[in-house]
Order: structure tokens, then C-alpha cells, then sequence
């Protein structure tokens, strides 16, 4: 099994779902973990302690380390917290997995700008928080660090009635990209993890039979080998993990005219010509359909 002794983790969202797969294997793996949890509904309303408690009791209850946190992500006070309680607890903070999330679906037409605006206020700016608070810490710690983001198939797929998720997790894909980049010479790995699984937000968006085949427990063990030190070459990546399978997600770029820029401006014309002679070539546009 992958060792992460000695490692301090903090896991966002960590209460249910695929956030407490992913601290309870991080524990199992040996680092001690901060279960943070609002433990709000799924749509982001209201609060409580029990969720987060629960799975830090799972987890001690296994022989490891954990300790409960039930701040918002959302809120900068909140966030700045929960790494000072990693390192209050347990003296340092290596790992970061940004994984907190609500939903409020709703197609285009009927999204109102509160729906809008809570959802990228939770998924962009919550994991701007928190990584910002851990990035700090990480750097002045100056041993490096992991951080895993987590985007959707909704963000860099497409997905009909989320429109204010999906530009909120395609925000973070931007993020994890441009940061990965300055995190090189720290020895900070900054990954992005698009899952797919049967949890309490995906729950009436998948059918039932899905539960067992597409387990949250099936996407974790991307999650602890990126946070290992094995992991320590890997940065700016995308991966999009579920029912057992991983896979790396990249771009392509296909080549649809092009003269040399010595010359004058292509016409609309040629673009037009060029876009229609090729049409049937362009990589096809891909589903999470095409994942599970």
C-alpha cells in the first residue's frame, strides 16, 4: 500500500460521499487527517457537526488519526482555520484535497443569479480559499506538498442543467493548471481529479444499479497515490476516475487552416471552407458516457 507516514492531510466536504473515501484512505494509509464538514443539505443550506464527526470516528476507530473541522469553505476566516488545525493538531500540512460541493440544478432558462452565485461561491472560490490558506503554509513549511482539486465531468464535458456548476468546475480546471506551473520550484504538485460515482450529489442524476459499480470507495486510491511521494513528478494533470478505472484526460489540437502570418488575414471565406472540409475529422466531443 502506498505509505503516507508522517503526512498531515485535510480533506474539504469530507463528511459523506466521496470526501470521506478519500480521508478514511488517506488515514488507512497512514497520514493524519483534518475531516472538515459543514454539514450542510446537499444544496448547501444549513450546518452541523455530525457528519464529519462521524467518519473521524471511523477512522480512530481503525487505529488512525483524525480530527473534525465544520468550517465553510466559502468563508475565509473558515478556511485559513482548518489548516491552522492541522497544524495546531499535528504540526504541519502536506495534503490538500479540495473536494467540498453543493448543487443547484437547473436549466439556463430558469437559473436565477443567487443559484449562479452560490454554487461558484462553494466550488471556485471555496477552493481558492483553502488552497491559498494551504499554499501559504506549504511554502513556509518548505518541504512541498500536494494539493488535489476536484472538477466534474459537467465542467470539462458538458452536462444539460448545470450550467453554474459546470462553469464553476471548469473555473477550477483553469486553476489547477496555471498553479501547477508556480508550484514546480516549491515541490508542490497541484493535480485535478473529475470523478464520477454514485454519492448523495449524483444520487438522483444516476440510476440506482449505478450505487455499487460506481462506489465513491472506487475513485480514492487515484486520490492517496497523488498525495504520495511516488506522485511527486506528477503535476497539472487531469484525471477522470470512477468504477474502477482511471484515466488521464488531455488535449488535442487539430489543425484546421493555417498560412504563414506573413501574409494577409484569412478571409471569412477561407475559415468557412476550411471548417466544413474538415468537419467530419474534429475529434468527437466526449460524455461522461464515454468514461463509465
Amino acid at each position: 500500500m502506498t505509505r503516507l507516514d508522517g503526512k498531515v492531510a485535510l480533506v474539504t466536504g469530507a463528511g459523506g460521499g466521496l470526501g470521506a473515501e478519500h480521508a478514511k484512505l488517506l488515514a488507512r494509509c497512514g497520514a493524519a487527517v483534518v475531516v472538515n464538514d459543514l454539514g450542510g443539505a446537499r444544496d448547501g443550506t444549513g450546518s452541523g457537526s455530525t457528519m464529519a464527526d462521524q467518519v473521524v470516528e471511523e477512522i480512530r476507530g481503525a487505529g488512525g488519526r483524525a480530527v473534525a473541522d465544520y468550517g465553510s469553505v466559502s468563508a475565509k476566516v473558515d478556511a485559513e482555520a482548518m489548516v491552522r488545525r492541522a497544524v495546531d493538531e499535528f504540526g504541519q500540512l502536506d495534503i490538500v484535497v479540495n473536494n467540498a460541493g453543493i448543487l443547484r440544478d437547473k436549466s439556463f432558462k430558469k437559473m436565477t443569479d443567487e443559484m449562479w452565485d452560490v454554487v461558484l461561491d462553494v466550488h471556485l472560490r471555496g477552493t481558492y480559499l483553502v488552497t491559498k490558506a494551504a499554499y501559504d503554509q506549504m511554502l513556509a513549511q518548505e518541504k512541498g506538498g500536494r494539493i488535489v482539486m476536484t472538477s466534474s465531468t459537467s465542467g470539462l464535458l458538458g452536462n444539460f442543467g448545470q450550467t453554474n456548476y459546470g462553469a464553476a468546475k471548469a473555473g477550477i480546471a483553469g486553476f489547477m493548471r496555471c498553479l501547477a506551473l508556480e508550484g514546480v520550484k516549491a515541490n508542490i504538485t497541484v493535480n485535478l481529479l473529475a470523478p464520477f460515482a454514485y454519492s448523495r450529489l449524483t444520487e438522483d442524476l444516476m440510476p440506482e444499479q449505478a450505487a455499487a459499480p460506481l462506489a465513491p470507495d472506487k475513485v480514492s486510491a487515484a486520490v492517496a497515490w497523488l498525495c504520495s511521494d511516488d506522485a511527486s513528478d506528477v503535476t497539472g494533470r487531469t484525471f477522470v476516475v470512477g468504477g474502477n478505472k482511471v484515466y488521464l484526460l488531455s488535449w488535442e489540437a487539430f489543425e484546421i487552416v493555417a498560412k504563414p502570418p506573413t501574409e494577409e488575414a484569412l478571409t471569412v471565406d477561407e475559415v468557412g471552407a476550411a471548417m466544413r472540409s474538415s468537419i467530419e475529422r474534429w475529434p468527437k466531443l466526449l460524455s461522461a458516457a464515454d468514461f463509465m
